[in-house]
């Protein structure tokens, strides 16, 4: 009897070997050399990944495709904010915590200036356009966030679909958005509203033009400096130039459903990049490079767009549920981080001159 039960789990096993099952996960490798890596990083336990708190972007659910994925790898994680979160890394340089650092890119590149991150070249790295990667892989974006018109249709009439449109008479007192001096969402605003005119990113006086304009019409209601999502939800803000992101939360997940219209402006938009990075001498790498990895797949990619931020790997076939929240939308261009930091002394001044100084 004995040796008929361990000739079957011979053949059990082979059987096992020859359909793909030898992997811990189910089915074939999502890249070639994942089990080997994953093998890699069971032997160090664990993934610290800094400032993905689970409510931004859908972290909590790739924390949890994550696991059930590698069994054996702990993920922790914390909720920094960018600009701490390089100032973490830094201070932990001879001792480094943490394994993987997320932020706004313009963070990243303050991390690379640091010296605190190392090159990573993750799974598509190279469909990446060049704004959204630095050239050693020292830091890369996951997924962009994108200037949108939220539109309360109880306050609304008429939804504007332009930057041009904006400037009717009939949204006098209905336009709110964030302060570019002292938010990076109310930067790349400006820089959407610059593309939408015919500027570049060597070029911003359109778009600080432009929002001078705007101000002259009387057609702004305030200037904030920090995110009104939640007067926005109270239906006290009529359009806010913001974040798509927020205005998809608002439609799908807090109640406001048809009463809001999400619109990317047709003349033009701009994609704010959300990068990550490999930290430097960080205590489980193989573990790092298996996280990194996982969420620049498909899987991991449209996990992102399941939250309503937009993956930042061009041709991903989203389900058509998820394809439905997020049309293409090519009137969107992406901010080279270098030149937009670069900018903001120039866009901080040339916005207060338009819009303050009337």
């Amino acid at each position: 009897m004995k040796t008929f039960k361990y000739s079957r789990m011979i053949a059990v096993t082979a059987l096992c070997l020859a359909s793909g099952m030898a992997h811990a996960f189910d089915g074939p490798e999502l890249y070639q050399g994942e089990q080997a890596l994953y093998d890699a990083a069971k032997k160090e336990g664990m993934v610290v990944s800094f400032d993905t708190g689970p409510t931004w972007a859908n972290w909590s659910a790739q924390f949890s495709a994550f696991k059930a994925r590698y069994p054996g790898v702990e993920l922790v994680y914390n909720d920094l904010g960018s600009a701490a979160t390089v100032v973490a890394l830094d201070k932990a340089r001879n001792r480094p915590q943490a394994d993987t650092a997320y932020y706004f890119a313009a963070s990243a590149l303050t991390a690379v200036e640091k010296d605190v991150v190392t090159g990573f070249k993750p799974v598509n790295f190279d469909k990446l356009p060049e704004p959204l990667r630095d050239p050693d892989g020292k830091w890369f974006t996951i997924h962009t966030l994108n200037v949108a018109f939220l539109v309360n249709k109880k306050l609304v009439k008429d939804t504007p679909q332009s930057w041009q449109d904006l400037l009717k008479s009939e949204y006098k007192g209905s336009v709110v958005y964030l302060d570019p001096r002292s938010t990076g969402q109310g930067q790349v605003i400006v820089l959407a509203a610059n593309f939408a005119n015919k500027g570049t990113m060597d070029d911003i006086k359109p778009g600080v033009d432009y929002l001078g304009k705007l101000q002259a019409t009387g057609n702004v209601l305030r200037v904030v400096g920090t995110t009104p999502y939640a007067q926005f939800l109270k239906g006290e803000i009529p359009i806010w130039i913001g974040y798509e992101n927020d205005g998809l939360k608002a439609k799908y997940l807090d109640g406001m459903g048809d009463d809001v219209d999400v619109v990317i402006p047709k003349d033009g938009s701009a994609a704010a990049p959300y990068a990550i990075s490999l930290v430097k001498n960080g205590p489980n790498p193989n573990a790092g490079k298996l996280w990194l990895n996982y969420i620049m797949t498909t899987p991991g990619q449209t996990t992102f767009a399941e939250g309503f931020v937009r993956p930042s790997v061009p041709g991903i076939e989203l389900p058509a549920d998820v394809a439905q929240k997020l049309p293409e939308a090519p009137q969107i261009q992406p901010i080279d981080i270098a030149k937009a930091t670069a900018k903001k002394a120039e866009i901080d001044k040339g916005w207060a001159d338009a819009v303050l100084n009337q």
